[in-house]
C-alpha cells in the first residue's frame, strides 16, 4: 500500500469513494459535487482542500480530504472533511495509515489541532478515534446552512 499526495488524475476515484460513502451515511442523494468541481477547486491557483490517497496495485482504496482553518483561540488548524476506505478495504490498515499521515501532516504544519466530524451513530469511528486518543466532543452540536436555508436567509432581509 502506497499513501501519497492526490493529484488532480486522482479526483474520479476520489469521487467514487464520497459517493460510497455517502451511501453508507444514508444520503446518497447529497453528493452534488462532480469531478470538475474537485479538479477546479482542489488544483487551482488557490487550492480550497488537499487529499491523501491510499492505492494498492494502481487502485486508490481510500482517500483523506482536508483543509486548513483558523481558529480565534488556536490559530492555524486543520480540518479533516473525509476519511474514507472502500468497502472492501477496510479492516487492511488503510484508514489508519491515511489518518496518521493527516496527522503526520498536522505536526509538519505546526497545526494547534485538527478536527472533524463523526456521526453519533458511528460506533466504529468513535471507538477507533478515541482508541488513538482524539477527544470526541459531546457537548458541541454542528451547525451549518445549506443552498435553501441561505436563499431563504437573504429573501427575508
Amino acid at each position: 500500500m502506497i499513501i501519497r499526495k492526490g493529484t488532480a488524475n486522482d479526483m474520479k476515484s476520489v469521487l467514487d469513494l464520497i459517493i460510497e460513502l455517502a451511501i453508507y451515511e444514508k444520503e446518497p442523494q447529497a453528493v452534488v459535487v462532480t469531478e470538475t468541481d474537485l479538479i477546479r477547486d482542489g488544483f487551482g491557483e488557490h487550492p480550497l482542500f488537499h487529499t491523501f490517497v491510499a492505492e494498492v496495485s494502481g487502485e486508490i482504496i481510500g482517500m483523506a480530504l482536508y483543509y486548513y482553518r483558523y481558529s480565534t483561540w488556536k490559530g492555524k488548524t486543520i480540518h479533516l472533511e473525509d476519511l474514507i476506505v472502500n468497502e472492501k478495504s477496510r479492516g487492511t490498515g488503510a484508514g489508519f495509515a491515511l489518518y496518521k499521515e493527516i496527522i503526520n501532516q498536522g505536526k509538519k504544519d505546526q497545526v494547534r489541532r485538527i478536527e472533524w466530524n463523526v456521526l453519533d451513530w458511528n460506533t466504529p469511528a468513535i471507538d477507533f478515534y478515541e482508541k488513538s486518543g482524539a477527544k470526541v466532543l459531546s457537548d458541541w452540536r454542528v451547525a451549518h446552512m445549506d443552498e435553501q436555508g441561505i436563499h431563504e436567509f437573504l429573501n427575508k432581509l
